[in-house]
């Protein structure tokens, strides 16, 4: 049997590998230590033997103290999405196999996206507003232009999420755009989505969804000009990061247009500073974060990472490893 070691933040063991996964995981491997990173420093001496790493939020970054005290490691398998917090330089150089939960960490927020465009094609989320101002029905101006048919959507960026988002939206009677200059045309038709620019997607879609990773690149990358060209009754969807948009800018046109909708999962900072505009524009639909894997659907990426561990017991490719490359464009 595989020699194997949990070690995670604390709190996320039940979460990431609950029961049940558990025991799977169990019937595959030799569980020979479990812990928390903050106790990282006892657990060193007992991981000599250990050839599997199962980690995931909060779990310990892989540096060259780490590695020595687990000169057997053959595999790393990181429930979670990004490896930004765990993978360095030091693991870099040694060329073990690392797996992410990234895919499965996608599903939730891509039905969470899927949700909000439906809703927000109705001009839902202004309803409320509108309801307890007139006391009696009442409807947003341009309501006429609302809903799922012949409507268009915007996807900006086909990461696995907007790739997610864009195979949705083919249940619906929607027209999808999507801004990414790095998507193989091919693909993007195979998808369903139309490429466009930058500006275009803005300005056609009356529903736009952001789904670009927070990089130095991308930071700031939506401006005010941008959100500006939606048209009248559209709405802005953010289940990426924060950072990506210019958040003065994109109260200032929240301020300028009440017609618009921002529904924001995350922010920056997150949360936004107490006296944010955010917490009081009637057009803005905050949550805290809450589209990617929340309670049981951490069970999710758990079992992906099982599934990796019997691929490679079995020999197989191994479907979620990360190379160095694309770990470099890992938000």
């Amino acid at each position: 049997m595989t020699n194997a070691a949990i070690i995670l933040g604390n709190r996320n063991h039940k979460r990431i590998y609950p029961q049940a996964i558990r025991e799977r995981l169990e019937r595959h491997c030799t569980l020979l230590v479990e812990g928390n990173t903050q106790d990282l420093q006892d657990l060193l001496p007992t991981l000599e033997p250990v050839e599997v790493l199962f980690t995931g939020w909060g779990g310990p970054k892989l540096t060259s103290e780490v590695l020595d005290a687990m000169p057997n490691l053959k595999l790393v398998l990181y429930g979670a999405g990004s490896l930004k917090s765990i993978a360095t330089d030091d693991f870099w150089t040694k060329q073990i196999p690392i797996c992410s939960a990234w895919v499965a960490n996608a599903v939730p927020v891509a039905e969470f996206t899927f949700a909000q465009i439906i809703l927000a094609l109705k001009q839902v989320h202004r309803f409320p507003g509108l309801l307890r101002k007139a006391k009696a029905q009442d409807f947003p101006e341009h309501f006429e232009a609302g809903g799922a048919f012949h409507t268009t959507v915007s996807l900006i960026s086909l990461g696995q999420i907007g790739k997610f988002v864009a195979k949705l939206l083919q249940n619906l009677d929607v027209n999808v755009l999507a801004y990414d200059p790095f998507i193989d045309p091919e693909e993007a038709q195979r998808l369903g989505v139309t490429l466009v620019s930058l500006e275009e997607a803005f300005a056609k879609g009356r529903v736009v969804s952001l789904h670009t990773p927070w990089l130095p690149e991308t930071e700031g990358m939506i401006t005010g000009d941008l959100l500006r060209l939606i048209p009248k009754g559209g709405a802005f969807i953010n289940t990426a990061r924060g950072a990506v948009v210019k958040e003065k800018e994109l109260i200032e046109v929240l301020q300028e247009r009440s017609d618009l909708s921002a529904l924001l999962d995350v922010t920056y900072p997150e949360p936004p500073e107490p006296d944010s505009p955010l917490f009081t524009l009637e057009n803005v639909f905050l949550t805290p974060h809450i589209a990617g894997s929340v309670a049981g659907e951490c069970g999710r990426m758990g079992q992906f990472m099982v599934d990796e561990l019997c691929r490679y017991q079995k020999g197989e490719p191994l479907k979620y490893q990360v190379s160095k490359a694309a770990f470099q464009r890992m938000a």
